[in-house]
């Protein structure tokens, strides 16, 4: 059996295809290609990758599409949690950002660089490993302080509950979260954000963890929308607020 990493391609421009599997099967890794949503499915069913090169602009399904429901596969236990990196010839920033909201783990926009898109491969599969191993508990840290009364976090199903309701988030809107409410009235900078949620900071995530306390706060307003539980010290970055009421208003 193969040890090298297999990276799941989709993506309908057959030259871009080859490119991108040559340059990957140089560096190492097990390249296979899918050109529709349906292959793709099936194919990641069928073998879970390492990681996702997803073209925004696939024939048969959105993309973006296609990608929520790679995340419900994954969510629904049928599958491993693995990195996805969209891949598009559009350039808007608001695609951008509707791809990491998302919990895409990054956007690269067509021109690319082959071997620039390798080695962000390359951090995002670093990244993924030392967040596996940080997600168990080390014997020499401290235990972290208790979450806020109405907060309840499930760290074995990656769950966070709200006033006793579940909430949808995505990887690194769970991460967020849980970094604040673990440490209530605490003052996290976004550059710690992006150093605790994503280990590594890059271009590619400018702004994003703002773009992730928006989508968050959207989401704790729709359980309680009289409170306000994230706050912002502008300039600096984001706290859980220590005053929060037992029950919602």
């Amino acid at each position: 059996m193969s040890t090298k990493l297999r990276i799941l391609v989709v993506e309908d421009e057959s030259g871009i295809a080859d490119t991108l599997q040559y340059v990957l099967k140089s560096d190492g890794f097990e390249p296979v290609w899918c050109e529709t949503a349906e292959a793709a499915l099936a194919s990641f069913a069928a073998e879970p990758p390492a990681l996702v090169v997803l073209d925004v602009g696939l024939p048969d399904l959105n993309g973006f599409e296609l990608f929520k429901r790679l995340q419900d596969r994954m969510r629904g236990g049928g599958a491993p949690e693995v990195p996805v990196v969209f891949l598009t010839a559009r350039s808007d920033e608001i695609d951008r950002v509707v791809g990491l909201e998302l919990g895409a783990d990054d956007y690269i926009a067509k021109p690319f660089s082959p071997r620039e898109l390798v080695a962000r491969v390359r951090t995002i599969l670093r990244r993924s490993q030392r967040g596996a191993a940080a997600a168990a508990p080390a014997a020499a840290s401290p235990p972290p302080a208790a979450p806020a009364l109405p907060f309840a976090i499930d760290a074995e199903r990656m769950l966070i509950r709200y006033y006793g309701r579940p909430l949808e988030l995505s990887r690194y809107e769970y991460g967020l979260l849980r970094v604040l409410v673990q440490r209530p009235g605490r003052v996290f900078t976004r550059d710690e954000l992006l150093s605790l949620v994503w280990d590594e900071s890059s271009d590619s995530f400018d702004r994003t963890v703002d773009a992730h306390v928006k989508t968050l706060r959207a989401k704790l307003r729709a359980i309680a929308p009289e409170v306000d539980p994230i706050r912002t010290l502008r300039g600096t970055g984001y706290a859980l607020a220590e005053d929060l009421p037992a029950a919602p208003v």
